[in-house]
């Protein structure tokens, strides 16, 4: 069983696990949870980090120089033990660093540092990539947390909007459910301005993906009740999945996305994969506010 780390204030408490540095546990003020609690029949996990992929690749592999290199759904960061390197009372940092094992999927040095910290009533989250080798990392990040539907302040599940910061008018993506890559065709959005209503059926056919995001701001919730606001100031695409019946949502920034339908390319030239430069690092962030 690995470790759980505690950090809190008046305003919110989370718990997170050495496991993939993931958040297992977030509660308001009141002690009310607002994280999922992972229930098996549908997903267990809570909030992982998606790394270096995100989504599935093309026959489990990614290619790297012409050399294949199998790669599980999601990439290998949320199910490796990270190291802890702060704890203080309102914040704490992890981290993962390649190895032999990472290596052997993916041939790549890097330092990937998750830092959480309580301000007011938000969570923020920073996670940095850095690149101590002498070539240039290609890599994908996620964010992945699962939210309860129906949130702990009233309101009926039927009743919960994602509500984005900006009106949504483009077409969206989705995934082939046999292969878990994108298919080619945009679909049409099933945002009505900037008010998606969520519903189960909507999720029949996994995710929906927004890969033309003017938002960079979304609110869950009932409208004219609290809310839980989830910023991604610069994560390009965002996923908003769920099981059908289960009991929560989950919103997605991605610096990434699943393989289209087909691709055999390397991973480098894969759409929305990053690269970051011998000794040089990348940020992404998103901060969780009860608002």
């Amino acid at each position: 069983m690995t470790d759980l780390i505690r950090i809190a204030t008046d305003a919110l408490c989370a718990e997170f696990s050495t496991l993939g540095a993931e958040m297992r546990l977030l509660r308001d003020e009141a002690g009310r949870d607002l994280l999922s609690d992972g229930p098996p029949e549908f997903w267990t996990g809570r909030a992982p980090f998606l790394f270096p992929i995100v989504g599935a690749v093309n026959g489990d592999h990614i290619h790297v120089d012409g050399q294949a290199y199998e790669m599980a759904k999601h990439g290998f960061a949320r199910k490796s033990v990270f190291a802890l390197t702060d704890h203080q009372a309102d914040r704490a940092s992890f981290r993962l660093e390649a190895d032999a094992a990472s290596r052997a999927r993916f041939p790549f040095d890097f330092t990937l540092d998750v830092h959480y910290w309580i301000e007011g009533a938000t969570l923020h989250t920073q996670a940095v990539l850095t690149n101590p080798g002498d070539a240039p990392l290609p890599a994908s990040f996620g964010f992945h947390p699962a939210f309860r539907w129906p949130l702990p302040w009233g309101g009926a599940r039927a009743d919960h909007r994602l509500v984005f910061a900006e009106p949504e008018p483009a077409p969206i993506r989705r995934i082939d459910t046999d292969t878990g890559l994108v298919l080619p065709e945009p679909r049409p959005t099933p945002v009505e301005g900037d008010i998606l209503i969520v519903r189960d059926d909507l999720f029949d056919a996994d995710a929906l993906i927004f890969d033309q995001l003017r938002s960079r701001s979304v609110r869950f919730g009932v409208p004219g009740g609290r809310m839980l606001q989830v910023d991604f100031p610069d994560m390009p695409l965002l996923g908003v999945w769920t099981k059908p019946g289960a009991p929560f949502l989950c919103i997605e920034p991605w610096q990434g996305l699943a393989d289209p339908v087909g691709y055999d390319g390397d991973f480098s030239a894969k759409p929305y994969v990053i690269e970051v430069a011998p000794g040089a690092e990348r940020r992404f962030a998103i901060a969780i506010t009860v608002a």
